[in-house]
């Protein structure tokens, strides 16, 4: 029986660690794309939450320029 409570243990913290995005050695942010122009916030994009290398990724996006419009990826 001790075995059976091992193994239901080890389990159950091996699938929390595998989906858990705010486990202790992932960095997660929620991100999300927003256009400015003239300084002033236009369209504010929806946030999804970005873990490890896909916040990486998304915090490397360079912000966009287009005349007095600016698209960039905010984090927080």
């Amino acid at each position: 029986m001790k075995r059976k409570l091992i193994f239901a243990g080890a389990f159950l913290l091996m699938a929390w660690s595998f989906s858990s995005c705010e486990s202790l050695f992932q960095n997660c942010k929620m991100c999300a794309t927003n256009v400015y122009e003239n300084g002033t916030l236009t369209i504010a994009g929806s946030e999804a939450e970005y873990c490890g290398t896909d916040l990486v990724a998304k915090e490397a996006v360079p912000d966009i320029t287009y005349g007095s419009t600016v698209t960039k990826v905010e984090c927080r």
